[in-house]
């Protein structure tokens, strides 16, 4: 099957207002009564989202009276960064996950979560991702996962059928040796915890606990995912594209490298644009050994400055841009999934073929957000890669990253 992507027109701009004048927004009269102009800074993937967002804000400024100024960041981290500690921040501004607890232990962000509408529609691992001393501080803007990408081609010459489709990881190594050939491994993916901690938790372990207060990784469950993972790099039938001088895993896929990769929705534009003459399926990411399937979420949230002189007409503008018909508008258009459950037919009426990753939503687990975490990950994808080339066992990996792990906590 393969993928679509649909252009940015005037059209979301018409639904938007549409949806307006439906009387679907609950808070089209601003709090504060309108006149006001609030800035509005995000991390734009491209003119596709950048347009999106700005025409979500014309919409409101419409029904609401007030005013906001969409800034697509170069650099989101240093541009906020220096605007958080300049104490001359935007309004509003989107927060990556791994600078939230920095952001909100920091005082930068208000906890609006008992502002927001119907907050529990949030899917629970992304309302977690942005709790912070058991508050949510700020709304979830939308959200991928990572599911297994399958090559249809290859997948029927090597004489595999949809009953074939991996069940259990076993099953995955299983598929992955038939479909390696002298010119095309079975499975590639980066070399990353961003991939590998989805075994870990098909495996039933993770860096750390749901609530991120203690490091989990040196664990016998997380030891067995990289023990089996270790076994398909040795035998060749899993390449790491750190090792195949390609970028990631889309690349490696749709180059014809490999026959599979584990790569998140965002895969779907790639394929459109890059390799639209590739045949492919995408399906859940199998089971671990106790019958639980896992995958990652990775996910940004609007947040609203603590310093903002205009924190209603803020909050106004985030409940407005993630009600479900504009996430279903906006997430359509950029490929990311509505982090509202409510949002969830509506949008797969639209894009049928991103069930898989929505599907992966009950049981994903969130990226770590604790400060000083980047860098213990960052050792971690280096020694993964470096056990890839022969140096280095899971034992040591996992003992290391414990301890790298317990220093950021405690440190």
């Amino acid at each position: 099957m393969k993928s679509r992507r649909r252009a940015v027109t005037g059209s979301i701009a018409a639904l938007a207002l549409a949806t307006l004048a439906g009387g679907q927004y609950a808070g089209a009269t601003s709090p504060s009564g309108g006149g006001q102009t609030i800035s509005v800074m995000i991390a734009s993937s491209g003119p596709a989202e950048t347009a999106a967002v700005q025409a979500a804000a014309d919409a409101w400024a419409q029904a609401t009276g007030n005013t906001a100024k969409v800034t697509a960041a170069e650099n989101m981290n240093q541009q906020l960064g220096q605007a958080l500690a300049g104490g001359d921040p935007p309004d509003v501004f989107y927060v990556n996950s791994d600078k939230f607890q920095e952001y909100a232990s920091g005082g930068s962000l208000a906890a609006v979560g008992d502002q927001l509408d119907n907050p529990d529609d949030f899917y629970p691992a992304l309302a977690q991702t942005f709790t912070y001393d058991d508050q949510l501080y700020c709304a979830p803007k939308d959200f991928s996962t990572l599911a297994l990408i399958i090559n249809t081609d290859s997948w029927d010459a090597a004489g595999l059928t949809d009953a074939d489709v991996p069940k259990t990881w076993d099953d995955l190594a299983t598929v992955a040796q038939k479909l390696t050939t002298d010119n095309q491994v079975g499975i590639a993916t980066g070399g990353t915890r961003d991939r590998i901690g989805a075994l870990m938790a098909a495996y039933g372990g993770y860096f750390v606990n749901e609530d991120q207060t203690e490091v989990t990784a040196d664990t016998p469950e997380n030891l067995a995912a990289l023990q089996f993972l270790k076994g398909m790099l040795d035998a060749g039938t899993w390449k790491f594209t750190e090792n195949m001088d390609l970028g990631w895993g889309g690349e490696a896929f749709g180059t014809g490298a490999a026959a599979m990769t584990i790569e998140g929705n965002w895969i779907r534009g790639a394929m459109t644009n890059d390799y639209p003459d590739i045949n492919y399926k995408v399906v859940e990411l199998p089971a671990g050994p106790s019958g639980k399937r896992g995958s990652m979420a990775f996910t940004q949230c609007w947040g609203v400055a603590a310093a903002s002189d205009h924190q209603d007409a803020a909050v106004d503008f985030v409940n407005f841009v993630t009600s479900a018909d504009q996430q279903v508008a906006v997430s359509d258009a950029i490929g990311v999934m509505p982090s509202r459950q409510s949002a969830r037919d509506a949008f797969l009426a639209d894009n049928p073929d991103f069930e898989p990753f929505l599907n992966a939503a009950d049981y994903a687990r969130a990226q770590v957000t604790l400060p000083a975490f980047t860098d213990v990950l960052t050792a971690f994808d280096q020694e993964l890669v470096a056990m890839s080339q022969g140096d280095g066992d899971p034992e040591t990996i996992l003992k290391d990253l414990q301890q790298n792990g317990e220093d950021a906590l405690n440190g």
